[in-house]
């Protein structure tokens, strides 16, 4: 019998992660921080990694997190499991001082007062995350070797997207990987259900 042609419903294990690289969680993963969801990788070193979950939204409005941006309407996230006391955020504001550039066009922090002022001014273009997902350092490699990730890049405009909901957004990022991917995508969550 011969099984080149099988359909994959896991990732690879020798995909190597690199800052600004997504990370998609296979389709199974039964986890409610990181089922369905895509990880934006903002740092990876030897000391471990660390990333902001970009389609786990969830209903709580800027004013609740931020009393001095009441009139400004934007969705949150939570960005993961750790410090969820701690607000993180990526902009597209290149003079924003102290923020890095993850990938072209995309900053993740910077003087804080800086971005607040731009958006009481009418800057659109951030998201705020509630919280942050990281790993120690052979963590993140265990799980792709695992077969728990997918790895993929998206452009600017996905990554700062917040339309859609939580399940749609990592289909569409699924789906972008490739036309061999969208069993992948329309995969259900409970592989019973299959």
């Amino acid at each position: 019998m011969n099984f080149t042609g099988m359909i994959r419903f896991t990732p690879t294990e020798k995909a190597a992660p690199k800052i600004g690289d997504i990370l998609l969680s296979e389709p199974f993963l039964d986890d409610p921080y990181f089922g369905r969801k895509a990880v934006f990788l903002c740092e990876n070193n030897k000391d471990g990694a660390f990333g902001l979950v970009l389609n786990n939204f969830v209903n709580i409005k800027i004013a609740d997190v931020l009393e001095d941006l009441t009139d400004v309407s934007a969705r949150i996230s939570i960005g993961g499991p750790v410090n969820s006391a701690n607000l993180y955020y990526l902009h597209t504001s290149p003079d924003i001082e102290g923020s890095n550039e993850i990938i072209k066009g995309v900053y993740l922090g910077g003087e804080f007062e800086t971005l607040k002022d731009k958006i009481k001014a009418g800057f659109t273009s951030f998201r705020f995350f509630i919280g942050y997902s990281g790993w120690s350092d052979t963590q993140l490699s265990d799980e792709i070797r695992s077969h728990s990730w997918f790895i993929t890049r998206a452009s600017s405009k996905e990554i700062m997207s917040t339309e859609g909901e939580n399940d749609e957004f990592w289909k569409r990022l699924i789906n972008g990987m490739g036309p061999g991917y969208s069993h992948i995508a329309e995969a259900p969550s409970d592989p019973t259900l299959n």
